[in-house]
């Protein structure tokens, strides 16, 4: 039976070995956020605006109601078995009460390198399979290291919604369903709209890479001689309709019910995709939504393997941040492309049972509502344009000996695409890992300052000379690092401003701070952003978070810089491969200007 809360205890083994010792999510002192909160809002705002927004949140900072707005949240931080102050109203706020669709908007994907070793798509595909069930066992057991920030552990919670876990839709608000990993030991496996159970352990003995490869050759062949209603593309619905048609769907046939335990309770998601994707934005939609139909957007994991043996990785994000998924990946890419994986005998076991086909009743109401919700998913789909940038003229070791920081560096390069393109700065978003601190997800990296408006300002001013734009340059990463290592601590704004807010109570005025448009303002991402990097990816992917906004997912490899950047096409005339030309060339002249600096300071023989 599933549960709202995770199967396993969270106090044995070695991968959750600290968490007793994690500190709590702190709350900043008013005095800290306050002043910080200023400076970031400052480059957003005209000087009457700033000088009127200045005055509101000292004013705020002084009154009775502000600090009975931090009492509250102090003494909610301090109650005796809450684990972190901010995670029931984060995860319910951002994620299951987020009543648009996972897909494209919530879900993210990273996209693999090639396989060299396995050219054909079911064998690529029962590697993969084989390394991600031994890092399955290393969870289950406890015996995988817990993540660390070179000496400080981080939390290790959320590795109790990787496996056998599923998002299930309800109104308001969704919940988590985890299965117990011992008693469901199958995976389940898209083709052609269709799922199928595969069971990995047959006679107490985990199926070998040949055997998967031989069971998924079967199910390839039976689904592609036989058409099936998608229902999987009511998972790509408005989380309201879903929720609707959820209980429509299982209430249809008590076979339906059966059918959706068995495909919820399943460790992952291996979708075998039809298509023959080529291009990096046809690997990148592929891995992002697809038809809609050959996934089922609500498990944590989904794994894509294409006709042509491309494959790549689709995330729920709910329950888990992308840093754990990332560790996940990494290692089945490592395992499989460097050979390292287990594949066991290559003897197929001749009663091996033939994979199950998971079948829905599908009486016209289903049908109706399926219809709908395809409509709906390609209406979607089609109003997103998407470009991939791969930068291949340098990467992290380069940025490196120019003397950045290759996250702040990268930033900036965004900042000033940005800044070319529309002649301004706007706010925003850059993801911050706070998983320091127990049950910790993120806090918001605020990547405008004044610094990096002025190093915009100063690249696109042809007066500045070459050592006053890399002092320009030089600041404005440096202020990024230190606001970026405030909110690793926890220190960030967002959040505790966040938190003021709703611990208001009802028919309480709301404070003047959060009514004054430079509060809207500076918290509208016109730029969402987030860098996850593994040397075996060829990049990773979501949406915007506002209609006039991009989504920038962003990979640092040693010799390259990957993009994507996704936006809508409506009224606000937004262009992803102009934004794509723009940051390529900031990150151009970027390097250009620190060489050119560094030459020209350099002693003359």
């Amino acid at each position: 039976m599933p549960s709202s809360q995770p199967q396993k205890s969270t106090s044995v083994g070695k991968l959750f070995e600290f968490q007793s010792q994690l500190p709590k999510l702190p709350v900043p002192a008013l005095s800290e956020t306050l002043p910080k909160y200023l400076s970031t809002v400052e480059p957003l705002l005209s000087k009457d605006e700033f000088a009127q927004t200045k005055n509101l949140v000292e004013k705020f900072g002084q009154s009775s109601q502000g600090q009975e707005l931090q009492r509250r949240l102090e003494a909610r931080a301090a109650e005796p078995g809450r684990a972190n102050w901010l995670e029931e109203w984060w995860n319910d706020l951002s994620y299951m009460g987020y009543r648009d669709p996972v897909t494209p908007y919530v879900s993210y994907f990273y996209t693999y390198k090639d396989d060299k070793l396995r050219r054909k798509p079911t064998q690529r595909a029962a590697a993969i399979v084989r390394a991600a069930w031994a890092f399955r066992a290393q969870v289950a057991s406890g015996e995988l290291a817990p993540e660390m920030a070179r000496t400080t552990p981080l939390c290790s919670y959320s590795y109790n919604y990787m496996f056998n876990a599923t998002r299930i839709p309800k109104r308001p608000s969704d919940i988590e369903a985890t299965y117990d990993l011992g008693a469901n030991q199958h995976i389940t496996v898209a083709r052609n709209n269709q799922f199928f159970t595969l069971e990995l352990v047959h006679d107490g003995q985990l199926l070998s890479a040949a055997e998967i490869e031989s069971q998924l050759d079967r199910i390839v062949e039976r689904a592609d001689s036989t058409a099936a209603v998608p229902v999987g593309v009511l998972t790509s619905d408005n989380r309201d309709l879903w929720a609707d048609n959820y209980e429509l769907l299982a209430q249809a046939s008590p076979q339906n019910a059966q059918t959706l335990e068995k495909l919820q309770s399943s460790a992952f998601l291996l979708c075998l995709d039809d298509t023959k994707p080529v291009t990096r934005e046809e690997c990148h939609r592929t891995y992002w939504h697809g038809n809609g139909s050959n996934r089922w957007f609500d498990k944590s994991l989904q794994f894509i393997v294409c006709d042509n043996a491309k494959a790549g990785f689709l995330g729920e994000h709910s329950s888990m941040d992308g840093t754990p998924t990332c560790r996940l990946n990494d290692y089945v890419l490592d395992q499989t492309l460097n050979n390292k994986v287990d594949l066991g005998s290559t003897n197929v076991r001749a009663d091996l049972s033939e994979p199950e086909a998971l079948r829905f009743v599908t009486p016209p109401t289903v049908v109706r509502a399926i219809e709908q919700a395809a409509g709906r998913f390609s209406k979607v789909i089609g109003q997103h344009q998407l470009r991939v940038l791969q930068y291949e003229a340098f990467g992290k070791d380069e940025i490196k000996k120019l003397g950045f920081s290759p996250d702040g560096f990268v930033q900036m390069a965004i900042q000033l695409g940005y800044f070319k393109m529309y002649g301004k700065s706007r706010a925003t978003y850059e993801a911050a890992a706070t998983r320091k601190f127990l049950h910790g997800r993120t806090e918001t990296c605020r990547s405008v300052s004044n610094e990096s408006v002025a190093f915009c300002r100063a690249f696109e001013d042809n007066a500045q000379g070459v050592q006053d734009k890399l002092a320009a340059l030089q600041a404005a990463v440096k202020t990024h690092g230190a606001y970026a290592k405030a909110c690793s601590e926890g220190k960030g704004v967002d959040r505790h401003l966040l938190g003021l807010r709703l611990v208001l109570r009802a028919g309480e005025e709301k404070p003047e701070i959060f009514q004054d448009p430079a509060y809207a303002r500076s918290c509208h991402w016109n730029l969402s952003t987030s860098q996850l990097s593994s040397e075996h990816f060829e990049g990773w992917g979501f949406s915007e978070v506002v209609p006039d906004g991009y989504g920038i997912a962003y990979t640092i490899r040693k010799d390259a810089l990957i993009f994507h950047i996704a936006a809508m096409q409506n009224e606000f005339g937004l262009n992803s491969d102009h934004l794509a030309h723009y940051i390529k060339e900031a990150a151009t002249e970027m390097r250009a200007t620190v060489l050119a600096a560094k030459l020209a300071a350099a002693p003359k023989l």
